[in-house]
């Protein structure tokens, strides 16, 4: 089964002081494009986390976020770094004169909202207890947005197999109107010759120019390989995950046949079926940059 690049997943674990919570959401990307933000107690332990996450999601524009809710009472209010607002201030009011800014209208408010103005001083260190408690709870958040993206991929594999059942549909249209184009085509040009020129011609040699010029719109070879495209499409979908960018480029092969489809047709009725197969290939080619 196919999987979608889009995924969300969150994870919640309650600890004696505190409660974690890990969120992570992803977009479709080419590659693995990831952004971790961890609490800065964890933040020794990014790597592993980003190991994790790039092993099992593959592809995509992934966010991860891992924070903390104290708990009430668990310990007493965060002291303010007093010399570090000062500092802050200073430097603000610096550039301020020199730059020409306003000041802010509440420097207070400014002020604790710098970087680590509201962070302890004192050392948090990781315990191998703790975070025997935590890992567990990123991956459950990964294996939730995995399970988010196979739901994804079963909608996109359904709509994926309409999309390509109609083209087929289509595609099948097509030769009713083969036969009619090649009598029309014979009779725009003795109508030609007999009325608007008022020649005579070969009849004989007619008939060769027509089976050469009837040769050079011939469709039979474009139809074969387009319904090869859209077999090998299925049978693609069918093979598993990861399967993406194999899919964009069948799909870039099938354009190329309908194009030529298009540019050969020379009759009204099958450039208009032409033009249905564009539309429904535009929407496979719109859905499968989703898929890893």
């Amino acid at each position: 089964m196919i999987q979608s690049m889009t995924g969300y997943g969150k994870a919640t674990a309650e600890l004696s002081d505190k409660k974690i919570n890990v969120e992570i959401k992803s977009l479709n990307s080419k590659a693995m494009d990831l952004s971790v933000r961890v609490a800065p107690i964890y933040r020794e332990k990014e790597m592993e986390i980003r190991n994790e996450v790039a092993r099992v999601l593959e592809r995509g524009k992934v966010d991860f976020s891992l924070w903390i809710e104290k708990k009430e009472g668990a310990e007493a209010a965060i002291p303010i770094n007093q010399a570090l607002i000062e500092g802050y201030y200073k430097q603000l009011l610096k550039i301020s004169e020199t730059s020409q800014i306003p000041e802010p209208a509440d420097w207070f408010q400014t002020l604790l909202r710098m970087p680590d103005v509201m962070t302890k001083t004192e050392t948090q260190e990781l315990t191998e207890e703790e975070w025997a408690e935590v890992y567990p709870i990123v991956q459950e958040a990964i294996s939730h947005l995995v399970d988010f993206r196979k739901q994804e991929g079963a909608a996109l594999e359904k709509k994926f197999r309409e999309k390509i059942d109609n083209i087929h549909r289509l595609l099948d249209s097509v030769t009713p109107y083969e036969k009619e184009r090649v009598e029309k085509i014979k009779e725009r040009i003795t109508d030609a010759l007999e009325k608007t020129l008022s020649v005579d011609y070969d009849k004989n040699r007619l008939e060769q120019e027509l089976i050469y010029y009837i040769e050079k719109l011939d469709i039979n070879e474009e139809k074969q390989r387009l319904s090869n495209h859209l077999k090998y499409f299925i049978s693609t979908l069918e093979s598993g995950s990861g399967q993406g960018k194999k899919l964009g480029f069948i799909a870039q092969e099938m354009g190329r046949e309908i194009n030529t489809l298009g540019s050969k047709s020379n009759h009204a009725e099958m450039q208009k079926i032409v033009v249905q197969m564009k539309d429904e290939l535009e929407q496979i080619k719109e859905q499968v940059l989703n898929v890893m």
